[in-house]
């Protein structure tokens, strides 16, 4: 098991990404402390946890508050004994979900968004070294998203929040490792919950967008890389086991793109299947 021995809080632990996390996690052995604002969600991803044969706490906590968080890190340690993969997954959407020009973007949406997805990292960060530093070892994940990479329409706050991300994690990466503490962040693109964009409220739907979307049919799916399947929670999940593992013992201040399949790596114009041919006979020299 790759995480043996291990406690991991993980921040947004209630659904989608956290919450396949957790379950992950426990399965290589990681004893998990689920922290999510929705406090029955986080009870309900814990007993799934211990239904499956793990070890799990629900924490309620609003991670944009920092003593709320602080005492999530104190209850991980005083039930478990210990920290070592402190999880800031916890993240919200830019309010009006993309539909909400910038200049009409008022400052209570975007301090909204600044609460969770930095105040709430900042804040998740900051409690776990706390705890790590004394024991000169520990291991930081921190959830950004495509959007630090490339525009995502309308999604102006929310990018913004995670070009901060890496910005934290990349400049914290030679702070902390003097004292043994890995950071690095997981970056999904496609394979993530609709949850995100339903918000409180919404019963936890446990697959990804692409999932419900229907039958899979790899030739109509804009993602470069086809496969027999749609991409899933499990497959960032399976990333984010990666960076919490020894596997990943000398990797820190990465951002690692977790499910792009190819998408981050296209250029803006589009290529027919026939580019080469028209490209060569536009420099051909024409019959005389």
């Amino acid at each position: 098991m790759r995480l043996a021995d291990k406690v991991a809080l993980i921040t947004g632990g209630g659904s989608g990404f956290g919450r396949e996390s957790s379950l992950l996690f426990a399965e290589e052995g990681a004893r998990i402390v689920v922290v999510d604002i929705d406090g029955q969600r986080a009870k309900d991803a814990a007993a799934l946890v211990e239904d499956r044969g793990g070890k799990a706490l629900a924490v309620t906590a609003d991670v944009g508050v920092e003593s709320e968080i602080a005492a999530a890190v104190d209850a991980a340690v005083e039930h478990f004994g210990q920290l070592d993969i402190m999880f800031a997954n916890a993240g919200v959407t830019v309010p009006g979900r993309g539909a909400v020009a910038f200049e009409d973007l008022t400052e209570e949406a975007w301090r909204e968004t600044l609460h969770t997805n930095i105040d709430g990292v900042f804040f998740s960060i900051k409690h776990a070294v706390r705890v790590m530093k004394p024991n000169r070892r520990g291991t930081i994940i921190a959830t950004s998203s495509a959007a630090s990479f490339v525009a995502y329409p309308g999604m102006h706050a929310y990018a913004a929040t995670k070009g901060a991300v890496n910005a934290l994690v990349k400049t914290l990466s030679m702070e902390l490792g003097a004292f043994g503490i890995r950071i690095n962040a997981v970056a999904p693109t496609h394979g993530m919950s609709p949850n995100f964009f339903l918000g409180q409220g919404y019963p936890v739907i446990g697959k990804s967008y692409e999932e419900v979307a229907g039958p899979w049919d790899p030739s109509v799916s804009p993602i470069p890389l086809k496969l027999d399947r749609p991409p899933n929670l499990r497959d960032n999940a399976n990333v984010a086991l990666f960076l919490a593992s020894d596997e990943s013992a000398y990797v820190s201040g990465v951002v690692l793109p977790s499910t792009d399949g190819g998408t981050l790596a296209r250029v803006a114009m589009v290529f027919p299947d026939n580019w080469l041919e028209l490209a060569l006979g536009a420099y051909t020299p024409k019959d005389q």
